[in-house]
């Protein structure tokens, strides 16, 4: 499906159902946010990552916050879905910013159990390591929920969200937890080591001796 949408560039990777909230001061996108509000319409906000506009996530205004003299906002938006930018304008027509042709990029939710389990108890242990409250992960929870807490550089959240199907991206982020899990448990052992640092402790000498 291809329809046009403003277009906010920002340098981050918003996910669908992801919450952000944000704070408007441009002029040209408190023109965007202004318009979107009065016409009860979405915005896109293509990531800014590799000097290009492509891909990015649909945003919904889900509350306006706060309303300043000068015009700017505080508001609360949610991501919907996925899209990728085939064509803009900027500025557009008599706009102050742009507006683009996007394409929304389908999304198969083929979730394999398996490959949650995984993810999940990985997910567990890596907190457990960096001492975070997990006591908000549960089973019920899709790659793009906990893509913004596990890690990812800003570029690999970028490759994430041009995957198609929920399994890929599954393996995606598997493959990032086998990486830095090991990292971690490193890290882990010389902060026990340091913490030894100074007791009495028991060695167990070596059997020939």
């Amino acid at each position: 499906m291809k329809r046009t949408l403003p277009l906010f560039p920002l340098n981050l990777v918003a996910f669908p159902y992801q919450n952000l909230n944000l704070h408007v001061f441009e002029p040209r996108y408190k023109e965007l946010i202004a318009d979107c509000i009065s016409q009860n319409s979405t915005f896109a906000i293509p990531s800014y990552v590799k000097n290009m506009v492509e891909y990015g996530t649909e945003m919904e205004i889900r509350e306006i916050s706060k309303e300043y003299e000068d015009g700017s906002y505080d508001i609360k938006t949610r991501g919907k879905r996925i899209v990728k930018v085939l064509d803009m304008e900027n500025p557009y027509q008599n706009k102050k910013y742009a507006i683009g042709a996007i394409e929304e990029i389908p999304n198969k939710n083929n979730a394999d159990l398996i490959l949650k389990e995984e993810i999940f108890e990985a997910v567990q242990e890596m907190y457990d390591l960096v001492e975070v409250d997990n006591r908000k992960l549960s089973m019920d929870f899709q790659v793009f929920d906990i893509a913004h807490q596990i890690g990812l550089s800003t570029e690999a959240e970028y490759e994430l969200i041009q995957l198609t199907e929920e399994r890929q991206r599954q393996r995606f982020i598997l493959d990032h937890l086998k990486v830095i899990l090991p990292k971690l448990r490193d890290i882990q052992r010389s902060k026990e080591v340091i913490q030894m640092n100074g007791h009495f402790r028991k060695y167990n000498p070596p059997q020939e001796f």
